[in-house]
């Protein structure tokens, strides 16, 4: 039961996070001197990069957890 409840909490974190804004400093500066429009399209770039890594480690975590699974039986 309690492994449950954290796969929900999690589910849950995830859909309700607000959006944030993520700049690496050289991004930063960069950007400083450019347009509104263009920050807002560097800060999306970086927030799509960063999903790939915990989409992987979740789909790692899954067969993890079905191999330990599939061991107990």
């Amino acid at each position: 039961m309690y492994t449950k409840k954290t796969i929900l909490f999690f589910i849950l974190l995830i859909f309700f996070t607000r959006n944030t804004v993520a700049q690496c400093a050289m991004c930063k500066a960069v950007v400083e001197g450019g347009e509104q429009n263009m920050a807002e399209g560097v800060n999306s770039g970086i927030t799509y990069l960063m999903i790939f890594p915990y989409i992987l480690v979740g789909i790692l975590a899954y067969f993890l957890f079905n191999n330990r699974k599939k061991q107990k039986i």
